[in-house]
């Protein structure tokens, strides 16, 4: 095995040893002590419980570290998951692959709230948090969701946001003939997107999802600037099985 093969090998190696060093200690074991136990410097130990942390593998109470909820989770019924839990991942996989924002949404009423939300990594970004609302017909994954409501419920739509669509920029489509227009080339190509319609310098592009009666879509955000053709496509077969897994896995 090359070095270069090895490495990640005993990254992984070393994350799974601190779990279960810490599941080990029911009541809890501090930073200096995980170090010493597994012979880790603590300089590169801090980031991995940092990590492992944010993740919910562990659970920090003042210096002691225990077992995290994830863990608990992973022991779960998938079916028994909440919805966040469920798309959380699926988020993260898909801001990891392509490193730009991704995020879930879901219909409440005709707004966008977000469930789950993941950053790129890179200097310029957009951002959106968890439980943030937006109308839907400023967002990609809001025209997705559109996109797939029944005839009767894109009527309701349409009567009841009558002369409430506001434009957030210059080039936010709030027309009814425009929206159904989009809406219709949508729902044939089974994607949505959205330029700068929401925020001026972002596009996105989003697919929706419907689980039971929970209308929704995964969406990635990007600076105009890198929402070229070749991401464009990269995004489309990333939002593709991101779909495809989270159905799988109901």
């Amino acid at each position: 095995m090359s070095a270069s093969q090895s490495s990640p090998v005993k990254s992984a190696l070393r994350t799974l040893e601190v779990i279960e060093f810490v599941v080990a200690h029911p009541g809890g074991v501090v930073a200096r002590d995980i170090a010493n136990g597994l012979d880790i410097p603590l300089s590169s130990l801090s980031y991995l419980l940092a990590t492992l942390t944010e993740r919910e593998y562990l659970s920090r109470e003042g210096r002691r570290y225990s077992g995290g909820p994830a863990l608990d989770r992973l022991r779960t019924d998938r079916a028994n998951l909440s919805l966040e839990d469920r798309v959380a991942p699926l988020v993260r996989a898909l801001a990891a692959e392509l490193d730009e924002t991704a995020s879930f949404m879901v219909r409440e009423d005709w707004q966008a709230r977000i469930v789950a939300s993941r950053s790129s990594a890179q200097a310029l970004r957009y951002a959106i948090a968890s439980g943030e609302t937006k109308p839907l017909h400023v967002l990609a994954g809001g025209k997705a969701i559109l996109s797939q409501l029944s005839d009767a419920q894109l009527e309701a739509y349409f009567d009841e946001t009558r002369g409430q669509r506001e434009s957030l920029t210059e080039h936010t489509i709030v027309s009814p003939a425009a929206l159904r227009k989009q809406i219709a080339t949508f729902r044939d190509q089974g994607y949505a997107t959205a330029m700068e319609e929401s925020t001026a310098g972002i596009s996105s592009i989003a697919r929706p999802v419907r689980l039971g009666d929970v209308d929704g879509a995964f969406s990635i955000a990007v600076p105009s600037i890198r929402f070229l053709p070749e991401l464009q496509n990269r995004a489309q077969s990333a939002l593709a099985r991101a779909v495809a897994a989270l159905h799988v896995d109901r």
